[in-house]
């Protein structure tokens, strides 16, 4: 089997089990929407679970997953068991005892911290003490998420990816349950979704447990941690922190901003950077995840030529994705927003404002997924410090962007996600300048030519679909089912489209996707 059939065989596994995640992650929203808001009690929450979040995606999405995969992959493959099995025990102890302090720090600390990242929520002294009181209660959950992340590094290691990607339900499932079991118990409900978090973490992280055991790998404490392998991961480790999250970054950043404008902003950007999440989730993530250990394998072979031809594949088979997703959020924003969550105390108001928020956030949803298939290239190559140095550059480009969208134009909260938008596009050019320069070419020119394909594919279907919408009324509440009809209709017509387009046009990862399913279908 192909590098590229492995790489797309484990992303649809990936793929999979994110899709129900995210489609109860939305479920989560609308209860949360209906219950809350997009008030001071939603404010407080998303602020709170910013920090908690921010580190998932960093560290569970990030930094330590693809610190430890090439190190650990190179065991597998050249140590014995038994030095591969110190490495786990090892990496086990170091990460608990790193966590449980970060956690015990973090939840003494939490008045600084929500001081740091929304400071103008000190002008509202109750706003503020929520939101403290809800961070200490979620902090816990970065213990076991960073547990979770080791336990999916060591998995993907193995080739196994599916325990990992549908561990997220559970999160999902507990918030759910939280809020409609304990709404009425609380004196502040909103309580009921800190508790469902904490819950949430706890089951992802005992979820993986089993499917390590079936791989004969357990959990002991060995404190030494000056192992080789251990200062390698924490030499890859340290700079990825920041290097491989620059969006997760810059939305953080975003929410420090937010935190200054007419409340309900903070809310507005969390729903459609949920939204966006979605395809990120489904495909871009996945790819990214599915290469890792591919890319890790030929780079510790010096397979370079191998490693350059399957990089511009997976760069490209995102691509497939992300510029129709980005064309049908753009053109469907409002009817789907309004599906979701007007109803409650979110009105149409929040609908119209959370809708600029996704149109400007989804510009650069092929920038943000394109970065996601080529950093872990960097860290196949072992080379952690260049994605850092560009993140710093695009960090600053986002400050700067944000001053001047909120306080020098009538973008307000709109202006914040335009300004992630941009920076990642900077982030996405200069990752692909340096990568070409570190493997003497990259086929820029085919994967240039080849978006631009993708995106000529993708105009009919946005076009398509914002007029079958536009025959619906998405401005009141209500007619749930005929909405849901006409939503239906125009993404399945435009995706149809799509296809269609893309197949007359011969794109190359349409076609290696087809032959794909066509052979499976034959050896049945």
């Amino acid at each position: 089997m192909t590098e590229n059939k492995r790489i797309t065989k484990a992303a649809s596994t990936i793929g999979m089990g994110t899709l129900l995640s995210r489609i109860l992650g939305f479920l989560r929203d609308v209860v949360i929407a209906h219950f809350f808001g997009a008030g001071m009690a939603a404010d407080a929450f998303f602020v709170a679970f910013r920090i908690p979040n921010l580190w998932r995606r960093l560290v569970g999405e990030g930094s330590l997953t693809i610190s430890f995969i090439p190190v650990y992959t190179e065991y597998l493959h050249q140590r014995s068991e038994e030095e591969t099995r110190e490495v786990t025990h090892i990496a086990f102890t170091l990460m608990a005892l790193v966590l449980f302090l970060i956690t015990i720090f973090g939840i003494l600390f939490s008045p600084i911290l929500i001081q740091l990242i929304a400071p103008g929520f000190a002008r509202i002294p109750e706003k503020f003490q929520l939101t403290v009181t809800l961070n200490q209660i979620i902090f816990p959950y970065l213990f076991f998420m960073g547990l979770f992340a080791l336990c999916m590094g060591i998995l993907n290691s193995y080739r196994h990816f599916f325990a990992p990607a549908i561990a997220p339900i559970f999160l999902n499932i507990s918030i759910i349950l939280s809020v409609f079991l304990f709404y009425h118990s609380f004196q502040k409900p909103v309580m009921t979704l800190a508790m469902g978090v904490l819950a949430g973490g706890v089951i992802q992280f005992l979820f993986q447990v089993p499917f390590l055991w079936q791989k004969g790998i357990t959990f002991r404490f060995n404190f030494h941690f000056g192992h080789p392998a251990i200062r390698r991961i924490g030499g890859l480790m340290v700079p990825g922190l920041i290097g491989t999250a620059v969006y997760q970054l810059n939305v953080f950043v975003d929410t420090v901003f937010a935190s200054f404008l007419p409340g309900g902003s903070v809310s507005y950007l969390f729903f459609a950077d949920r939204l966006l999440e979605f395809p990120l989730g489904i495909f871009a993530i996945a790819v990214g995840m599915a290469s890792l250990p591919s890319l890790s394998g030929l780079a510790a072979q010096g397979k370079l030529e191998e490693l350059k031809s399957t990089l511009s594949f997976t760069f490209r088979l995102t691509a497939l994705i992300s510029i129709p997703a980005m064309v049908g959020l753009i053109a469907l924003k409002t009817p789907i927003i309004n599906l979701l969550f007007q109803r409650g105390l979110f009105d149409y108001t929040a609908t119209v404002l959370t809708a600029q928020a996704l149109l400007c956030y989804s510009v650069g949803l092929w920038a943000i997924a394109g970065v996601r298939t080529l950093v872990p290239a960097f860290y196949a190559l072992q080379e952690t410090w260049t994605p850092l140095k560009i993140a710093l550059i695009c960090l600053m480009a986002n400050v700067v962007l944000n001053t001047i969208f909120i306080f020098f134009t009538p973008l307000k909260h709109a202006g914040l996600a335009l300004a992630t938008s941009l920076s990642s596009i900077l982030n996405l050019i200069l990752l692909s300048w340096k990568l070409n320069l570190k493997l003497n070419g990259v086929e820029i020119v085919n994967n240039l030519r080849s978006l631009l394909r993708i995106l000529i594919g993708s105009l009919p279907m946005g076009f398509a679909a914002y007029l079958i919408c536009s025959l619906g009324d998405w401005t009141q509440t209500g007619n749930t089912l005929l909405k849901a009809v006409f939503l239906s209709a125009a993404i399945l017509i435009g995706i149809t489209l799509y296809l269609i387009c893309s197949y007359w046009m011969k794109n190359e990862e349409m076609m290696f996707l087809l032959n794909m399913v066509r052979k499976r279908r034959y050896r049945k």
